[in-house]
């Protein structure tokens, strides 16, 4: 579906400051400054600098955007065993040399022994933690395949080639970096639960130490044989047999014939024209398109200048089309193949206006008065990475195995971590998922259906021209994440680096709370907006350590330089292709 709306520039302004300067928030610590890469011939940014340094080099071969994408995301699952993977799934948009676009849905699929109350008990009570831990927390696993079929239609250079740095990796090791043996602490508890990953990560009992040189011979083979036989060597024969069995012998119903049978599906990008840009990201069971849409729109209706308006009303009236637009995505969006959704009704210029004029610019208004869908009377583990070349092409690739490192379990003899997806649906009508997000009948468990998604990855233009490429980890804060990037670096013109590390701020209906990232928010503005009768609440420390997403980043400079940029909240890093030059912070 191609959906577009106009904005004026003037609705972009957030919580930047001043009405002329508009500078950011201070660049505070834990963050810190972002680090950049720049190049002549393409950039690549991700989480992890053994990928980014992978796809990058794809690029020095000649390899087109699609090909480093690929062979960066092969990589990430050696090197970002939080959230990359061979199991898990996700969106990836696609911006060709020659103009067109293209948006993959690779998401994961429900196995086909699963239904609306398969995480519920007879008395209708939750199955416990089942969605999220054990066998049927496994969602079909999408992301070879789909890498795959990316490849197959839009890449150059040979399959093989694209998975041989993963290979190496696996192989030959990598070392350790501070963010993953972190990482490995703070999920220790649960990881150590499974006898494989325990052998894996903890080898000692203790996690992998940074600066030590990491192993994976069972994943190193696995990919070997997706390398020799393209995705059929992972949803046929051996590997898939030992998937499809780990998974029953834990409590799940994924068989052979799911992992078989999975088809990634080519979908019609989302469209929204915004002034001079013209933001091109993913449609349903994407919720990330119809969320910016939506918030755009009430932000127009809802106040005619937000630079005139001190930050705390800014953050405001933001805050509150984002509780608006939330609570219809929680009641109405779903699979599109499985089930209709109202959008036309739900994005309808004139029903947004309403929305917009519904907000009392002095208070909160509460979430439980809220109704999704109503026309008014007056989103961790997931891991995104971004590629753009000199010729204009580009590709927004985000996929994820939901919590990190998904479920934990490393199914014996392939290297491979399952993921926990099937909690993304709502398997509870009516009770908050892992993110908190509160969901209706639209997005219940269906055999074969997709679960909706917040991942948003997003390719920007600016005149016709293409400008940003986009998007972020978080589950349902990644909108939010991609919103305030864009207007940062676009409409106000800031240099792209310190877009990506300024601060930021999400409400998403339920809980009635806006979320401030921890030790960096300005305290004098959150008291201000709990003067308005918002909760204001720091992000726990506990949860992706206090911080709103994980931007990494690419930018078509005026010089005709590429700059890339990774988010320093996930000691991201990006790396330029042969010719150009890399630096740490900025």
């Amino acid at each position: 579906m191609r959906t577009a709306s106009r904005f004026a520039a003037s609705a972009a302004l957030l919580l930047l400051g001043a009405v002329e300067a508009a500078p950011l928030p201070p660049r505070t610590e834990p963050f810190g400054p972002a680090p950049v890469a720049r190049s002549r011939r393409g950039v690549v940014s991700s989480t992890e600098g053994n990928a980014s340094r992978a796809g990058a080099g794809i690029l020095a071969e000649g390899g087109n955007a699609v090909d480093a994408a690929v062979a960066t995301a092969f990589a990430l699952a050696v090197t970002y065993p939080e959230a990359g993977n061979l199991a898990g799934g996700g969106f990836a948009v696609i911006r060709t040399a020659d103009g067109r676009f293209y948006a993959l849905d690779l998401r994961e699929t429900a196995p086909a022994g699963t239904w609306e109350r398969t995480y519920l008990l007879p008395d209708g009570s939750p199955r416990g933690d089942a969605s999220l831990r054990g066998g049927l927390a496994v969602a079909t696993p999408a992301t070879v395949r789909g890498l795959e079929e990316l490849h197959a239609k839009l890449g150059k250079l040979p399959w093989r080639r694209l998975v041989e740095p993963a290979i190496r990796l696996a192989r030959e090791g990598f070392l350790v970096s501070p963010m993953l043996e972190a990482d490995l602490s703070l999920h220790a508890e649960r990881l150590k639960k499974f006898p494989e990953t325990r052998r894996i990560f903890f080898p000692d009992g203790a996690p992998l130490r940074a600066g030590t040189r990491f192993f994976q011979p069972e994943l190193a083979a696995t990919l070997e044989a997706v390398a020799a036989g393209g995705s059929a060597a992972f949803h046929r024969g051996p590997v898939a047999k030992r998937l499809a069995a780990h998974v029953r012998e834990t409590g799940g119903v994924l068989t052979e014939e799911d992992l078989a049978a999975y088809t990634p599906v080519w979908r019609p990008p989302f469209v929204i024209d915004f002034g001079r840009y013209r933001l091109v990201t993913m449609p349903p069971p994407s919720t990330g398109g119809v969320l910016l849409m939506s918030i755009l729109g009430q932000i127009e209706a809802a106040v005619g200048d937000l630079a005139s308006l001190p930050a705390d009303a800014r953050i405001h009236l933001v805050a509150e089309a984002e509780r608006r637009a939330y609570a219809d995505r929680n009641a109405f969006l779903s699979d599109p193949d499985c089930l209709p959704m109202p959008l036309a009704q739900l994005l309808a210029p004139a029903r947004l206006a309403a929305l917009g004029r519904s907000i009392d610019p002095r208070r909160a208004t509460p979430s439980s008065s809220i109704r999704a869908g109503a026309v008014p009377d007056g989103g961790s583990s997931t891991t995104h990475l971004s590629v753009a070349t000199a010729d204009g092409e580009a590709v927004a690739l985000t996929y994820t195995l939901n919590d990190t490192f998904g479920s934990g379990d490393v199914v014996p003899g392939t290297g491979v971590l399952l993921n926990n997806e099937m909690d993304d649906f709502a398997v509870h009508p009516g009770r908050p998922n892992f993110y908190g997000l509160v969901q209706g009948m639209s997005n219940a468990v269906r055999a074969g259906g997709r679960p909706v998604s917040s991942m948003s990855p997003t390719i920007v233009l600016s005149d016709g021209k293409p400008r940003f490429v986009l998007g972020s980890p978080g589950g349902s804060t990644i909108p939010t994440s991609v919103l305030q990037v864009f207007l940062n670096a676009g409409p106000l013109g800031h240099p792209l680096p310190d877009a990506v590390a300024a601060v930021r701020f999400h409400h998403q209906h339920l809980p009635d709370r806006i979320e401030v990232e921890r030790g960096v928010f300005p305290e004098a503005i959150a008291e201000a907006l709990r003067a308005r009768g918002h909760a204001v609440e720091e992000r726990r420390e506990t949860f992706t350590w206090g911080r709103l997403g994980a931007v990494n980043a690419a930018g078509f400079e005026k010089d005709g330089s590429i700059l890339g940029v990774a988010d320093p909240r996930r000691s991201g890093t990006p790396a330029a292709a042969e010719g150009g030059t890399s630096s740490g912070p900025r």
